[in-house]
């Protein structure tokens, strides 16, 4: 994948919203955007550095994912570590359906812990 397939991917998710809070360079995709606050991270890319991309991650999947694809998946770069992975988009042995799975276990994880009466609202779960 490229940096306009995982934008436009990541744009596919209900309630996902694109900006840049931090400067010019960094694309933020988030999740529960209100009008009074910003929603949550669940994936990050440098314009400058288009073949990576910072993905939230359950810690223990992301201690296996980082053992599985040594070359391609370490710790979140300037992120948490236990919870973050940066994720080399040219490498070999990921393949296109691996990294959308990753980017959806992302945007579970985030839009998970947002509180019941946004998801609903929202649209991310039933009330």
């Amino acid at each position: 994948m490229n940096i306009e397939e995982i934008r436009d991917y990541c744009l596919e998710k209900v309630s996902a919203t694109e900006a840049f809070p931090f400067d010019e360079d960094t694309m933020v995709f988030r999740v529960g955007d209100t009008a009074e606050k910003p929603g949550r991270i669940f994936a990050l890319c440098s314009l400058e550095r288009p073949d990576y991309i910072l993905l939230k991650c359950d810690p223990d999947r992301a201690v296996e994912l980082r053992d599985r694809y040594p070359d391609e998946i370490e710790p979140g770069w300037h992120m948490n570590k236990r919870h973050w992975n940066g994720v080399s988009l040219g490498g070999p042995h990921l393949t296109d359906s691996r990294i959308r799975e990753m980017i959806d276990h992302s945007y579970r994880l985030v839009a998970a812990s947002l509180p019941k009466r946004l998801r609903v609202g929202l649209g991310l779960e039933n009330g």
